[in-house]
């Protein structure tokens, strides 16, 4: 294909990654991570191919929820840097080809936000309707809490104000109310504010509570929430046109299809695959790729410009709410069976090595299917180094410990002493000295380094991410195996998830001679049979990516 074609829809092919600044390195020595020490590692973004930063709030925060409960939406915490540290991070991103987006979190503020403290303070404040009052406690207030083991109403009541206020989620966090014009119009100016600085758009943060505007008063006069996003998407496009909206829905298939804008893709430019996630943990749970492939066949195609967005781990919890009882507790036996590992009943609070018991061959193969999957691939600091968890800090924490550079103290992290560290380091067999970029850098064989591969095959193999795709018929029960069609290319990519040797026939071509399978993730190549039927062994969590090359074709393999 033409690359000309791809540069304003840059997202149906890129690598994110997301990071949290406080844990990712630290130049001052204060313990926090720093924008500076984001700018300082920004080369090794750059050689594993990242192309798209993804920064978690940098705002100013009481930090009651890492970040999350905003007092500014224009500011930059003063512990992690400024303004200019935050242009000169862009600046120095994009001329390695990254661009940046962040966290755009509207759905509520901090308590401790002016508009709040103003709204709380007085009836006739400009700020009182920017957030849902009641004088009542409505009769279902304890439905639909997404904390459970933190609170146990959705609503508030403040002494000062005399009312109860509306919080989805922690009680420091009071909604906004998205019915009011002027929220609306204020978060417009938020990512105004931000894209002329240089964002090339935004995570969005929960996006159906942001929409959800039950808790107005009057329902008669409310905007079509989708009517809100259209807008929000045609003021960014204004601003800057190729910028995008990434956002967190999870939600069923035919309701996420909702959040791109439907067939005329003018809402969200992408979504996370929260179902493929989860039914990809059960598969994996069962060495069975079944209820993969059942999730990828329900999954809608996104509209001609947007894009899925593919995950195998995110900051937050790995939830598992989709699934039935049975089957999450399935996930539960497999992956995290102590109940410290286990979070709100949901999901889980490890991450993926931990959870495979650090089997090399089994970790590669699962990114190996993240970056073959139609979709975008997702990545979340310390993935491609093998990362682990620290079940001894409090709840999703557990998985936003330091990022581990060296075996140096700290991990190479900071140089504070280790109980100033803003978390602390993991521990034991995932520790610094068993896990680190600057080990991995010099061991061929290290997941780092199958990491750069897979991201450099990716980024040059345009059918997995434009292309259509197909699941291939067979008779292995534990092989996954698809194809991804573009123009004149075709991708084969096929996986086994046991841990025992398999062997598959695949249909791959019509009749004819001269078509062969190059392999683009080790030397060899394969010669497809007369009749279009190729012959794979795979070892036990094998995998293989395979380009068909014909005669006559121009393909550089």
């Amino acid at each position: 294909m033409r690359l000309t074609e791809t540069a304003d829809v840059w997202w149906k092919n890129a690598v994110i990654y997301c990071l949290d600044v406080e844990t990712f390195f630290d130049t001052d020595g204060d313990g926090r991570g720093d924008l500076r020490g984001v700018s300082q590692r920004i080369d090794h973004l750059a050689e594993l191919g990242v192309t798209c930063l993804w920064l978690m709030p940098f705002y100013p925060t009481p930090d009651r929820d890492d970040g999350y409960d905003i007092t500014d939406f224009y500011g930059v915490d003063p512990r992690l840097g400024t303004h200019g540290d935050l242009v000169e991070l862009i600046t120095l991103a994009q001329d390695r080809g990254i661009r940046v987006i962040a966290d755009l979190v509207v759905n509520h503020t901090s308590d401790q936000h002016p508009w709040f403290q103003s709204a709380r303070a007085s009836r006739e404040s400009q700020y009182r309707g920017w957030y849902v009052w009641r004088d009542e406690k409505p009769a279902d207030a304890d439905k639909g809490i997404v904390f459970p083991d933190q609170e146990t109403s959705l609503w508030q009541y403040d002494e000062e104000a005399g009312q109860y206020y509306l919080h989805r989620f922690y009680k420091h966090q009071p909604d906004l109310d998205i019915a009011n014009t002027e929220v609306r119009e204020e978060i417009e100016r938020v990512i105004g504010f931000w894209s002329r600085l240089g964002l090339s758009g935004f995570r969005v943060d929960a996006v159906p509570f942001l929409l959800d505007t039950a808790g107005a008063l009057d329902a008669a006069e409310l905007p079509d929430p989708h009517d809100y996003l259209r807008d929000l998407r045609a003021f960014l496009d204004r601003r800057q046109g190729s910028a995008m909206l990434l956002g967190e829905v999870n939600l069923s298939y035919p309701d996420t299809r909702r959040f791109f804008g439907d067939e005329d893709g003018d809402e969200l430019t992408m979504c996370f695959d929260f179902i493929g996630m989860q039914r990809f943990y059960l598969s994996l749970a069962r060495h069975d790729p079944t209820e993969l492939v059942n999730a990828l066949r329900q999954r809608p195609d996104p509209p001609e410009e947007a894009q899925w967005g593919t995950f195998v781990r995110n900051h937050d919890e790995l939830t598992l709410d989709k699934l039935s009882d049975d089957e999450r507790q399935e996930v539960f036996d497999a992956f995290g069976p102590e109940e410290s590992m286990q979070l709100y009943g949901r999901g889980l609070r490890r991450r993926l090595p931990p959870m495979l018991g650090n089997d090399p061959a089994r970790l590669k193969m699962v990114y190996s299917l993240l970056f073959s999957l139609p979709g975008t691939p997702v990545l979340f600091y310390g993935e491609e180094i093998g990362m682990g968890e620290n079940l001894a800090v409090e709840g999703r924490y557990a998985v936003r410990t330091p990022m581990q550079w060296t075996a140096d103290v700290n991990g190479g992290f900071s140089t504070a002493d280790p109980d100033q560290l803003a978390t602390p380091v993991v521990e034991g067999e995932f520790g610094p000295d068993h896990v680190n970029v600057a080990a991995q850098r010099r061991d061929p064989d290290s997941l780092l380094n199958w990491m750069r591969l897979l991201i450099r095959r990716y980024r040059e193999c345009p059918e997995l991410s434009w292309g259509t795709y197909t699941v291939l018929e067979h008779g292995a029960k534990s092989v996954f195996a698809h194809r991804a069609d573009h123009e004149n290319g075709t991708m084969i990519a096929v996986h086994n998830f046991a841990d025992e040797p398999a062997s598959v026939t695949l249909a791959v071509a019509g009749s004819g001679v001269g078509v062969r399978a190059v392999d683009l993730l080790r030397d060899g190549t394969t010669n497809v049979a007369e009749n279009g039927l190729i012959e794979l062994d795979l070892e036990p969590y094998g995998t293989r990516w395979l380009r068909l090359v014909r005669l006559g074709d121009r393909f550089i393999v």
